[in-house]
């Protein structure tokens, strides 16, 4: 059940069809119960958190981060063009996984967290993390997992061709 009221709009992105697909709807649901949004990217370390704690190097930190900031301007830029100038849109960078960073943001109980349901076939359920499972078992708030794009299994640089053909 929706809820009636929504006082921010939690979206998972990470630049995969799925998490732009949800981006867009997010941005649709923040307009129409005029609630801030609240673009979350995730990220870890290369090679994970351990070895990145043994060794320590503030640059590699910094540049870790930026990166994960230019992957979510990125995503804006692929899925809507730009950030939304008609709305309060406060970007999260997170480090840690993506559901966990997810919940942590949305941590009201009349937040809204919109994530990209991921992918369906059977390789994709042995390898990729289930982030809309994990949100929908330890938010306190609504939780909507958008089904990925019809384009979604179509390798990018045939998605991108196919748009340029158009």
């Amino acid at each position: 059940m929706m809820p009636l009221s929504v006082g921010r709009v939690v979206v998972g992105v990470d630049g995969s069809p799925g998490s732009l697909h949800a981006l867009r709807r997010a941005v649709e649901f923040s307009r129409a119960w005029q609630a801030p949004l609240f673009p979350v990217l995730a990220w870890q370390p290369p090679g994970g958190e351990a070895p990145a704690r043994l060794r320590q190097i503030p640059e590699l930190e910094r540049d870790w981060c930026r990166g994960a900031e230019d992957r979510l301007n990125a995503a804006f830029e692929e899925g809507l063009g730009a950030i939304p100038l008609d709305l309060d849109c406060e970007p999260q960078i997170v480090r840690g996984p993506a559901g966990p960073a997810l919940v942590q943001v949305a941590d009201r109980p009349d937040d809204l967290i919109v994530v990209g349901s991921g992918r369906h076939g059977a390789l994709a359920r042995l390898t990729h993390s289930h982030i809309a499972a994990y949100c929908v078992a330890h938010a306190s708030c609504c939780v909507i997992a958008v089904p990925p794009p019809p384009l979604a299994g179509i390798p990018r640089h045939l998605r991108h061709a196919r748009r340029l053909a158009a």
